[in-house]
């Protein structure tokens, strides 16, 4: 019996959907709905073939634009000197100068003085004695400030005093700290000279001077002068 029933309503669903079903009239279309979401990112896909090699390509057609010119950077480091370049051309010949006044070669080897003391004062004792009156003296070898002539050119100098003494005096000649020759003279007279000289061999900047002792009585007084002299003999 049931079997008979299925059968029945089988037979029926089949009628009823074999007929179709008529529609007076086509309704409007609905309104559009919103938007929807972004879908998800899809899955990495796989690794690409291996492009052309670079060499290949026409790098001209990927060249970008000229970029604008920077800043100038640092000087750098000087590099090592190059090449002599070729001598120039001589130049033009220059306009002779003017003469000169005539020269004298053998002034270049002369070295002389005289000098004068011009005081009552008595000098010091074992100290230079200052001859402060330059009689001649060109080449300012002697100096008057210090008592001391320094030699400009070697060679055989010869020097030689003239001194007034009012009382006993001894006068030795320095070459350096080294004394040469001495001489002395004893008071006998009101006013009296007493005089000596000596040569000697220099070699430049060595320096000569006349010292007196414990006897120290020259002077230098109109009428009563007293000198010192030196001059150069024999350059070397």
């Amino acid at each position: 019996m049931l079997l008979s029933l299925g059968f029945i309503c089988l037979t029926f669903v089949s009628l009823v959907r074999s007929e179709p079903c008529v529609s007076s009239s086509q309704g409007l279309p609905g309104i559009p709905g919103t938007p929807g979401r972004d879908g998800r990112d899809g899955y990495k896909g796989t690794k690409g073939e291996p492009g052309p090699p670079a060499s290949s390509l026409k790098m001209t057609e990927f060249k970008g634009k000229k970029g604008v010119m920077g800043s100038p950077g640092p000087k750098g480091k000087a590099g090592p000197m190059g090449t002599p370049g070729l001598s120039g051309d001589k130049g033009v010949t220059g306009v002779r100068g003017d003469s000169g006044m005539p020269g004298n070669p053998k002034r270049d080897l002369q070295s002389a003085f005289t000098v004068a003391r011009t005081t009552i004062q008595f000098p010091q004792k074992n100290e230079p004695i200052i001859f402060n009156k330059a009689i001649s003296n060109d080449h300012k070898d002697y100096n008057v400030a210090t008592g001391k002539f320094t030699c400009q050119i070697p060679g055989l100098y010869y020097f030689v005093y003239h001194a007034s003494l009012s009382s006993n005096l001894c006068v030795s000649l320095y070459v350096g700290e080294e004394r040469k020759v001495s001489f002395c003279d004893h008071k006998t007279n009101e006013y009296q000279v007493s005089s000596g000289g000596s040569l000697v061999q220099l070699t430049k900047d060595q320096e000569v001077w006349l010292a007196a002792n414990d006897y120290n009585g020259m002077i230098g007084v109109s009428d009563h002068n007293s000198v010192f002299s030196g001059f150069l003999v024999f350059p070397e």
